[in-house]
């Protein structure tokens, strides 16, 4: 198939000549013809050396690379690279197991399909496209992932009207590739919950937290547990399960606060050890005392972009430092960052400066990040976005 060409700037392929799955539109020399948004282009080296094909965009990232090999971008392709990333699932122990049906199944770069996230949920996959290019392939993406996963996927749904570019013009194409069964009860490491794909936040729950809520699980015996910004309620059902004498679920969005109290009761019917409310983190946190030995502090992306960084560590330094005040010596804290522009680095930076302000003795026990099934492409390190501390504070 003969694709439009992109010919880069000298010495701008360097990049790509790494495995860098991205072309900044600033090291484009030209364009021959004028590719659509979401078209397939063939990018050339500035002495007319082939090194990739991928996706055109409007923006900052003006290519995002498929393959470094010239290939045709057709049905066997698409069936090829999520079978490669299935392999790897059922590999990690995640897919086709008893007691977990819970999993990402395509992450992005770090599947080598930039722009395209698919959750799974028992028999549903939940697609979601960050690219142009990846919505106009929704059709074939859903034909290669019902030949890939077969009877074991009866319902695909595309979920993209928050998260394709505002300015690509495209109409509202939410809904069912496939199927449309209400089966909104999930398993992860033997726990139920229920997942709202159509109207909750990402595809319905945070996959990239099941390692860190099974790790959380071990420390709560006998702890009093505070589940900060705890939307699903992932964290509280985990330390229940794991010998805590209260948990308590705080998020600001009352609706998060009756899908928690749903999967709570899922598990625990009547357990007098959960209580939920609905508050905003800062205010219930400045007025709680000393009643907690276990902290858990999710928060969502403090800063989705570089010119917000400052102000996003600000709000880590805040946010833990109240933390490291308020917990019962010999307390421990989980505490998070999921914003890829902040740098474990910067994070870490900013968890100490809080540590430090509270004059309080800090030990880390673990370094924390994302899950198997969320691999960092090594070409790609910025895909590493989950950072985490599990804190010991005497």
């Amino acid at each position: 198939m003969n694709y439009t060409k992109v010919f880069l700037r000298p010495k701008k392929e360097e990049s790509l000549l790494r495995f860098h799955p991205w072309v900044f539109s600033g090291a484009i020399q030209s364009i021959e013809g004028k590719p659509e948004e979401g078209d397939l282009v063939e990018v050339y080296g500035s002495n007319n050396r082939f090194l990739a094909v991928g996706h055109y965009q409007i923006g900052s990232i003006a290519v995002r690379i498929l393959s470094f090999r010239p290939i045709t971008i057709d049905a066997s392709f698409w069936t090829e690279r999520i079978r490669t990333a299935y392999n790897l699932r059922q590999a990690l122990g995640l897919a086709g197991v008893e007691n977990n049906n819970t999993y990402r199944l395509i992450h992005g770069e770090g599947d080598n399909l930039p722009g395209l996230i698919i959750d799974i949920y028992a028999h549903t996959a939940v697609m979601q496209a960050h690219a142009v290019g990846m919505h106009h392939a929704r059709t074939e993406i859903a034909e290669a992932l019902k030949e890939v996963m077969g009877d074991a996927l009866h319902n695909i749904y595309y979920k993209s009207e928050a998260t394709l570019p505002f300015k690509a013009n495209l109409t509202n194409e939410d809904g069912y590739l496939l199927g449309g069964q209400e089966e909104d009860v999930a398993l992860e490491n033997g726990l139920k919950f229920y997942v709202d794909w159509q109207k909750g936040q990402k595809t319905g729950f945070f996959v990239d937290q099941r390692e860190n809520r099974s790790l959380l699980e071990h420390y709560a015996k006998g702890r009093s547990v505070l589940n900060m910004f705890c939307y699903t309620g992932g964290f509280s059902f985990y330390a229940m399960r794991g010998g805590a004498t209260v948990v308590h679920s705080v998020d600001s969005s009352a609706k998060a606060i009756s899908l928690t109290n749903k999967n709570v009761s899922l598990n625990f019917p009547d357990d007098p050890r959960h209580a939920a409310y609905a508050e905003d983190a800062f205010k219930y946190l400045d007025k709680m005392g000393d009643n907690y030995d276990l902290i858990i502090l999710d928060p969502p992306a403090f800063a989705k972009h570089k010119n917000v960084l400052r102000n996003a560590l600000q709000g880590y330094r805040k946010l833990n430092a109240i933390a490291f005040e308020k917990i019962k010596p010999g307390g421990i804290l989980f505490t998070f960052s999921c914003s890829q522009v902040v740098s474990k680095e910067n994070f870490r930076l900013a968890v100490f400066s809080a540590a430090a302000q509270s004059g309080r003795s800090v030990r880390i026990l673990h370094q924390l990040t994302q899950p198997a099934d969320h691999p960092v492409n090594i070409y790609h390190p910025e895909g590493e976005y989950l950072k985490g501390l599990v804190l010991y504070v005497e």
